[in-house]
């Protein structure tokens, strides 16, 4: 097995060599869970926000040959935030855990995640509409319009279908796919 690559980003915030010592010490513990891993990419930010209490924000993607996991968490203290949010990693593991554990074996989930409601979610609504050829700027001013946080348009630069949304800083993503 490999070691686990970790890639630390930062905006905003220092990267002192505890905060670094402290990340690694928790996501190295990672593998335990779910060996496959590969690759955690941290992102570490400081914001100036109206509620000091999430002035720190810590969002962590955790690659592996068959699994992309992420989470996010936002406190007043860098390592509280890092503390939650290995918690929720660990959550979203064990539930991934789960979900494999019950194709391969045909068991029940609460053997596993008794905490899982014993119905899961399931696709109540399908939706089509006609997707137009727009450039990303158009795709924003449509978003905005629509009063949506995110917006499905072909872009005519790549010919594919991307997906450009508001992130929570204000700020907005584009999802370009990409086949594995």
């Amino acid at each position: 097995m490999e070691p686990l690559y970790i890639k630390i980003n930062a905006r905003n915030i220092e990267v002192t060599e505890r905060l670094k010592e402290y990340l690694e010490k928790k996501l190295k513990k990672m593998p335990r869970y779910l060996p496959d891993l590969m690759e955690a990419e941290v992102e570490l930010s400081r914001q100036s926000t109206k509620n000091a209490k999430d002035s720190h924000r810590v969002e962590i993607t955790l690659r592996g040959a068959r699994a992309l996991i992420r989470a996010e968490e936002s406190s007043a203290d860098i390592f509280a935030a890092v503390d939650a949010v290995i918690d929720k990693l660990s959550r979203r593991i064990e539930r991934y855990k789960g979900k494999l554990y019950e194709k391969g074996r045909g068991r029940a989930q609460e053997e596993i995640l008794p905490e899982v409601p014993e119905e899961a979610p399931k696709i109540v609504r399908v939706k089509t509409f006609p997707v137009s050829p727009m450039s990303e700027e158009e795709a924003i001013e449509q978003m905005e319009l629509l009063g949506h946080d995110f917006f499905i348009f072909l872009n005519p630069e790549d010919g594919q279908i991307n997906v450009i949304y508001r992130r929570k800083d204000g700020n907005y993503g584009l999802i370009k796919p990409e086949i594995a």
